[in-house]
């Protein structure tokens, strides 16, 4: 629940993302400050990535054993069928 999910951190996108913003306020570092913050509130947790469908399942760090057990169960009978053929070309 504690992780952050994003390409960079909050401090340089918000820079990128509000630069204009930041430029025209009167006091710059405050308002990075405030955008860098609202920034991490509302994007940088990893319900933001599970509402999009970016991660499968924010568990409780408690839990991982237990469903790591259940996911390798789970797969342990599995079987996938090869093609006989990679390719359906054969030669004349």
């Amino acid at each position: 629940p504690g992780n952050e999910i994003a390409v960079m951190g909050a401090e340089g996108a918000a820079n990128i993302i509000f630069r204009r913003e930041i430029a025209e306020s009167g006091d710059p570092d405050d308002t990075r400050a405030r955008l860098i913050k609202d920034y991490k509130q509302e994007l940088m947790h990893p319900y933001y990535g599970a509402e999009r469908g970016l991660v499968d399942d924010v568990i409780d760090p408690v839990e991982t054993r237990e469903i790591l057990i259940r996911s390798l169960a789970m797969l342990r009978t599995k079987t996938s069928d090869l093609p006989l053929r990679k390719h359906g070309n054969p030669p004349l």
